[in-house]
């Protein structure tokens, strides 16, 4: 059997969506796609289309159901001796089975018969071949699993082996070799369980027991031995080196070490005294010194201060005189400039109240003319604001909704169109009458005119004169449905739910509403050019009006000739305060100069004082610059005297820390010795005690005796260990003799093998499980190792390997079979991969092989046919 397409809709993550493999040939296939593409969900759909039956929901059926729900659809194209033919399932809702001929296009089987096909096809279903050779993704096949699925498969294998081989001649030895293997067994069992153990209650199992006894005796007793030596060496260890430490010549070396480490130490100590009262004395010379210096100095530049000070005196004295002056001229122009503004404002402010009386008249006069006008304004505004309310009232009562109207017209619209339809579905005769024809056909007793359309129902009689009656029948059926009345109902329900009789009606009434709207919007219009501030406002302004003083009316004045005054005294005020601000300015800088001036003449004499005081009287400076300069002289000499003092003792200094740590370190010596001595005695009287009581004990002559029953105890317990291993040597040698007759099982699984393995490994040797025939173990550079201890790697390269023997056992024998591998080399390294390729290849010859993965770019390399998919729809979907 070979698979030429695989199509499938509904099916998991395609839900509602069909999509197809199609183009599958012989030799490798390939379909490498992303992760969440489709190629386990494709893989579990063909598994289900051949082992699971479309009548059943089992696991593996749910699974294949989608969130969505509805029925997975599965359909492959497969080649087989018999011909070409399309298989197709379909589950839950509208379940069938069909086998198409896709030659002929007909139905080969359905429903049962169809299953019984496939059946055929696979030949025992799971446990058939195509169990064996389709690898789902993450099963190797050599793992772990449940009893039921590894023995289903392992018949398989061995049935697949002997119709190959042929039946395997029994080669047992008999019933003798039965008896003695019985034999063996027994003795054994006497000894050992069966997992190779000490019978618990046996005679291997007591002598083992009485040699683990008096081993843990001896090891005791020996330890006991090993304690009292060692504590005899101990002591007498102790005992002489606590001789050592009480010698008298020792003894007394170390107290002298540490008499004259001490004598050492207070000299140094008394030597750094006396060098640190030097360093002190040299320290407070230098400040005395310092001190004298600075005084000096101080003392010579206060005297060239002073008379600095005295020169800047007499400068600052000149420059207050000045602006002294400059204060009092810039105050008399402020005065006068003061003056003429106040008399310009008070000018422009009396001018400014005539002004505002003048134009109180004039607009008194103006209110007056206007209130006639402003009387017929809030009539004409109060009229329009009636007619506004009264439009606004009837509005609502008028106005329909438009999406009612639209849907309205569209039901019409619809019954038109629904009519239509009807009466062009109606029967219609027309009759086209020969020229100078007078007599005139009638349709039940109506004439008809010649060119003239007429449409009936039912029955109608055709009166032709001179002829007879035709009868027409249109035998035209009911309709199916109810659109039209559905729509006369919904007309008639919006006709009533805006109370009008029709279309035109409600057209009528959006219209008016339209017109109503509109004149809402002019009425608005002229109220707000009547009363641009509301009514409110317009009433005001009249009552305004009424309410105008006489006294106002009477003022005679020249308004022209006021606002000329009023400007005149403006121009008048402006130039006053002109003058004002440019002098201003004058007076400020006369005062800032003033108190600058001030201010230096009283810092210039605090200063002058400050120095004076410093000096002292003018007759004493010199006296004083000269007792100052003798005292530096005097302290100067003085620091060099320290300072040769200080140099004298460091260089006749002793290293005091060095003294010190002589000291430390022969009290230490002293201390340690003294120490040392208390604990060895401390020791020597323990010791002494235990040796006493083991000497007591008598243990090494316990000791030799328990050693002496110890060996015979391990001369049994290595008797009976012997027996039992020639008896589990007797039994695996005939075990062996048994089994090599088996081994012609596994003769043709090699040697299809041995020529693959050879691809990937240099110098392998496979083992196979005589009750599983699958691996189970490797020797490679002369180590035996389980496959399941393999890298995950080798397990699936072997898994691999040995599926693709079994293929080509089963080609041999006439039953090929599809080899269909779902990510199977997920653990392979690039070099093995590539190695596996080749293998594929090369059972690819006469073999069918569909690989799906995931690793698009190492898979790049395996070559082959390139599946992809494609989006698909069933016929009739």
């Amino acid at each position: 059997m070979k698979i030429s397409a695989l199509r499938l809709f509904n099916v998991k993550r395609f839900g509602g969506r069909g999509v197809a493999i199609e183009g599958i040939g012989d030799g490798v296939n390939v379909l490498c796609a992303v992760n969440e593409h489709g190629k386990s969900t494709s893989f579990e759909a063909l598994h289900a289309l051949f082992f699971q039956p479309h009548s059943g929901t089992p696991t593996d059926v749910r699974n294949l159901r989608p969130y969505s729900g509805g029925s997975p659809l599965v359909e492959a194209d497969i080649e087989t001796g018999d011909g070409r033919f399309r298989i197709t399932k379909q589950y839950y809702g509208g379940k069938f089975a069909r086998v198409t001929d896709l030659a002929t296009g007909r139905l080969v089987a359905q429903a049962d018969e169809a299953e019984n096909f496939i059946a055929g096809l696979i030949k025992g279903g799971t446990a058939g071949p195509a169990g064996l050779l389709w690898v789902r993704q993450g099963i190797t096949g050599i793992e772990k699993r449940k009893p039921a699925e590894e023995e289903s498969e392992k018949q398989v294998r061995a049935s697949l082996l002997e119709s190959v081989q042929g039946e395997v001649e029994a080669v047992t030895g008999g019933r003798r070799m039965a008896e003695i293997m019985a034999a063996a067994e027994e003795a054994l069992g006497d000894l050992v369980t069966a997992g190779g153990r000490p019978k618990t209650g046996g005679r291997y199992a007591a002598a083992l027991a009485e040699r683990d006894r008096l081993a843990a005796e001896e090891a005791k007793l020996a330890a006991d031995v090993a304690s009292l030596r060692t504590a005899l060496d101990r002591r007498a260890g102790a005992v002489k080196r606590l001789a050592e430490l009480d010698e008298p010549v020792e003894r007394q070396a170390r107290q002298a070490a540490v008499a004259k480490a001490q004598a050492g130490f207070e000299a140094a100590r008394a030597q750094g005294e006396a060098l640190r009262t030097a360093e002190a004395e040299l320290r407070l010379a230098a400040e005395r010194r310092a001190g004298a210096e600075q005084s000096l100095k101080q003392y010579r530049t206060a005297l060239l201060r002073a008379e600095q000070t005295r020169d800047g005196l007499r400068a600052a004295e000149r420059r207050r005189h000045e602006a002294l002056g400059r204060r009092r001229e810039a105050a008399g122009a402020i005065e006068t400039a003061r003056a003429a503004a106040e008399a310009a404002e008070g000018l422009e402010q009396e001018t400014r109240t005539r002004l505002a009386r003048l134009d109180a008249a004039e607009r008194a006069r103006a209110a007056l003319a206007r209130q006639g006008e402003l009387k017929s304004r809030l009539a004409a505004a109060a009229a329009t604001r009636a007619a506004i309310e009264a439009g606004e009232a009837e509005l609502p009562l008028v106005r329909l909704p438009p999406a009612a109207i639209d849907e309205l017209q569209a039901t019409e619209i619809e019954i038109a169109k629904l009519r239509a339809v009807e009466e062009a579905a109606r029967a219609s005769v027309t009759v086209d009458y020969l020229p100078g024809t007078s007599t005139l056909v009638t349709l039940n007793g109506t004439p008809l005119s010649g060119g003239a359309t007429r449409s009936y129902d039912g029955v109608v009689e055709l009166g032709v004169p001179g002829i007879g009656t035709i009868t027409l029948r249109s035998n035209r059926p009911a309709r199916g449905d109810d659109k039209l009345a559905k729509a006369e109902a919904s007309r008639r329900a919006l006709l009533a739910s805006m109370a009008v009789a029709d279309l035109a009606a409600a057209r009528a009434r959006q219209v008016r509403a339209q017109e109503i709207d509109g004149e809402l919007r002019e009425r608005r219009r002229q109220l707000a050019q009547l009363a641009p501030n509301g009514l409110g406002a317009l009433r005001e302004e009249v009552e305004a009006a009424a309410a105008i003083d006489a006294d106002l009316l009477e003022l005679k004045e020249d308004p022209v000739a006021v606002r000329a005054a009023l400007a005149a005294a403006e121009a008048q005020r402006k130039t006053a305060r002109q003058t004002l601000r440019e002098v201003e300015p004058l007076q400020a800088a006369a005062a800032d100069a003033f108190v600058a001036a001030e201010t230096a003449l009283a810092g210039l004499k605090a200063d002058l004082v400050q120095v004076d005081a410093l000096l002292g009287p003018a007759d004493e400076r010199a006296a004083r610059e000269q007792a100052l300069a003798a005292a530096f002289g005097a302290l100067d000499r003085a620091f060099a005297d320290a300072e040769a003092q200080a140099a004298r003792l460091r260089a006749t200094a002793v290293d005091l820390d060095g003294a010190e740590a002589a000291l430390k370190r022969a009290r230490s010596v002293a201390d340690a010795a003294e120490k040392e001595a208390g604990t060895l005695r401390e020791t020597i009287a323990g010791l002494n005690a235990e040796i006493r009581a083991k000497s007591d004990e008598a243990v090494e002559e316990a000791w030799r005796e328990t050693a002496d029953a110890l060996a015979a105890a391990r001369v049994r317990a290595e008797a009976f260990a012997t027996e039992a291993a020639v008896l589990r040597r007797l039994t695996t040698a005939l075990e062996t003799a048994r089994s090599e007759a088996r081994e012609l099982y596994l003769k043709p699984v090699m040697a299809e093998l041995r020529p693959l393995l050879g691809l990937l490994f240099d110098d392998v040797a496979i083992t196979f499980d005589e009750k599983t025939l699958l691996p189970q173990t490797i020797l490679r550079n002369g180590q035996e190792e389980d496959v399941e201890r393999l890298s995950g790697g080798m397990r699936e390269q072997l898994s691999v390997l040995t599926r693709l023997a079994f293929a080509r056992l089963l080609a041999r024998d006439g039953r090929p079979a599809p080899v269909i591998l779902d990510d199977a080399l997920v653990y392979s390294d690039d070099d093995r991969i590539e190695r596996m390729f080749d293998a594929l290849h090369r059972q690819s010859k006469d073999q069918q092989i569909i690989v799906f993965s995931c690793r698009q770019r190492a898979f790049q390399r395996l070559g082959g046919h390139s599946l992809s998919m494609t989006d698909w729809q069933p016929q009739g979907g």
